[in-house]
């Protein structure tokens, strides 16, 4: 029997990444996503063409509100969305929304009867964010394990993390081998309503520094600019 499996889907590369691979390797998939209030929500769209596109038993949207709370630039419109490397954890950092998105995740997997969770976490190109460490991981799979009526009866959850020791040139090159195609995806922190991006915020940098490390034509969809008009 085919096994169940949550996957977290912004509508980024690295999680159409882990969709890809979560159905090569045999999971019914679900998909779950979030509008917590992001400015740059057009991943969303991406969200549902990706779901669509491989065919998700379900694909949930749920809303959250954390521009309620603010403290990060992809919540907060007062906050800038920096376009240079920043040291220590970056003002795009969003206050503990990995533990947050995992909880939605761990309960839905609860109700369905699934044991395993895919999140596209990444702790080589990634941004500072200390909700994608290994540590991080580790513990909330711990918490998991403890806290819910599966795991207390021995049903023990699975937090997946297929990404989180490759670069983005490695992500990029697996998904192309998994045949992904990321014009679909949006990764930008100020994507302009059609998804169209910067090509200066860490999101920008970062993918397309991966593209170019491969040799491979960069897909992304950018905004004009003064100079292009």
């Amino acid at each position: 029997m085919s096994k169940k499996a949550i996957i977290l889907l912004s509508g980024g590369l690295d999680s159409i990444t882990v969709l890809a691979h979560a159905k090569q390797q045999g999971y019914v998939c679900y998909a779950l996503s979030f509008d917590y209030g992001q400015r740059h929500n057009a991943e969303l769209n991406a969200a549902k063409k990706i779901a669509e596109h491989y065919q998700v038993v379900e694909h949930k949207i749920i809303s959250l509100g954390l521009g309620a709370i603010g403290g990060s630039a992809l919540t907060d419109v007062h906050i800038a969305v920096p376009d240079h490397p920043q040291e220590g954890i970056p003002v795009t950092y969003v206050p503990a929304r990995n533990t947050i998105f995992l909880s939605f995740a761990l309960g839905w997997a609860e109700v369905l009867q699934a044991r395993d969770i895919f999140i596209g976490v990444n702790a080589v190109d990634y941004s500072g964010y200390p909700d994608c460490r290994p540590e991080f991981i580790e513990a909330f799979q711990n918490l998991a394990n403890l806290a819910t009526k599966a795991g207390v009866e021995g049903e023990k959850t699975m937090i997946h993390t297929p990404l989180i020791a490759l670069s983005k040139a490695e992500i990029i090159k697996e998904g192309l081998e998994l045949g992904v195609d990321y014009r679909q995806t949006v990764s930008c922190y100020s994507a302009d309503s059609e998804g169209r991006a910067c090509g200066h915020c860490d999101a920008c940098r970062l993918r397309a520094a991966g593209f170019a490390s491969l040799g491979v034509e960069d897909p992304t969809r950018y905004q004009k600019t003064a100079t292009d008009a």
